[in-house]
């Protein structure tokens, strides 16, 4: 957008430098005054208009474009999330047959796994945080 608001920045100084050279020149020669045609006026708005809708659409294009990237990505994270949470699935049901109840570790986990719904994931929970 920046580079819009300098394009049209130098139009219109263009354009306010252009008017009182006009002014000047026809002061000069004692005529009287004319305002410029209302067609030129209007047709330099309308293009600035044109060309200012164009940037506008072109950056709700690419706005959009991000908007999808970065949606895309999320849906990827989550993807991964996933596949990484089946895995420690199936390392925390493997852990859970091979830990003795009677040992030590057994035993800490028992403690540990009362405050969680279930077994699986406490051990889910325990081996996440020991990776």
């Amino acid at each position: 957008m920046d580079s819009i608001d300098k394009l049209l920045a130098q139009l219109e100084t263009g354009y306010k430098e252009v008017q009182p050279q006009q002014q000047q020149s026809k002061s000069a020669t004692a005529k009287p005054f004319i305002p410029p045609s209302p067609k030129s006026a209007s047709f330099m708005d309308n293009l600035l208009a044109e060309v200012k809708a164009d940037f506008a659409e072109e950056d709700a294009a690419m706005e959009l474009k991000r908007q999808q990237e970065l949606e895309h990505e999320r849906i990827q994270q989550e993807q991964l999330k996933a596949k990484q949470l089946e895995a420690l699935k199936v390392q925390a049901k493997e852990w859970l047959a091979k830990v003795d109840p009677l040992s030590s570790e057994g035993l800490w986990f028992e403690r540990f796994a009362e405050s969680y719904p279930s077994k699986l994931e406490a051990a889910i929970e325990y081996l996440h945080n020991n990776e």
